[in-house]
């Protein structure tokens, strides 16, 4: 048996693990919004709903259409289908539900909304998933010792409200409006550079580093929305990589299918 994963989102995080399940062979595919929000562009597969296609790490991810997805698939390409309500589901001409399984990288941290069928297995990553309640397992996706563990029942530490090392990294949209951006993911930044500005109001680099991430211009972004990342590490090829978090996190979802896939052998 080797099931369909459907992958809900496909910002870094969601693509790091969408990018494991491909290489050793599982056939993936990324439901997304028509306007995905992912802050790290240069290694999130959602990036093909603008460009057409995304290669990350060598992989390669394409816009498709639903009825799109096997023909995508066979071509070694992962599709990404415009689908956040993951309507495919229902759709007996598309997909099987008792060969499905689905991956909740969204990343809401909220409780989500029931799936329209039943399937043998949906992961839940992060925080607002509770094995046993509304998923089959959760991950946990909290920078500590528990990064990357499976739990087949209860839930992953709760959501801190703080980003994960140094919070000045965060850029934030000062107001409502679109984003205009003065710099390039992989450009140098000094501190007080500006990177962007939305409605003529500037966004200025805390510190010297690399921009690592920028929301799309596309995005209409509301006041206080996270729009994009520096990384004082100022390494502009890591701009390209997965990183150690979306491997980590991967890693426990291949845990989780590998134990599903052996209940079906046994």
């Amino acid at each position: 048996m080797n099931p369909l994963i459907l992958i809900r989102g496909g910002g870094d995080l969601a693509s790091g693990v969408a990018l494991r399940l491909h290489r050793v062979g599982f056939q993936v595919a990324i439901l997304e919004l028509n306007k995905p929000l992912s802050v790290r562009r240069s290694v999130s597969f959602s990036e093909a709903v603008y460009e057409g296609w995304q290669n990350v790490e060598g992989v390669t991810s394409r816009l498709a259409s639903a009825d799109q997805i096997q023909v995508t698939i066979e071509a070694g390409e992962i599709p990404v289908v415009i689908d956040p309500q993951a309507r495919i589901l229902g759709n007996p001409f598309l997909t099987n539900p008792g060969l499905t399984f689905v991956i909740d990288a969204r990343l809401m941290k909220k409780e989500p909304e029931p799936l329209e069928a039943r399937i043998p297995l949906h992961i839940g990553l992060g925080p607002g998933f509770t094995a046993g309640e509304n998923c089959h397992a959760v991950i946990e996706t909290r920078r500590s010792h528990t990064l990357g563990r499976v739990y087949w029942s209860g839930s992953t530490q709760p959501d801190s409200g703080q980003p994960d090392g140094d919070p000045r990294r965060v850029l934030r949209a000062p107001a409502a409006g679109n984003l205009e951006p003065h710099k390039q993911i992989g450009e140098i930044c000094r501190q007080g550079e500006l990177i962007a500005s939305v409605n003529g109001q500037a966004i200025l680099s805390p510190f010297d580093g690399v921009l690592r991430g920028l929301i799309h211009p596309q995005v209409e972004v509301s006041a206080g929305m996270k729009i994009g990342d520096v990384d004082s590490r100022a390494d502009a090829a890591t701009c390209r990589l997965v990183s150690d978090k979306a491997l980590s996190v991967a890693g426990g979802v291949l845990e989780a299918v590998y134990m599903k896939m052996r209940e079906f052998r046994e």
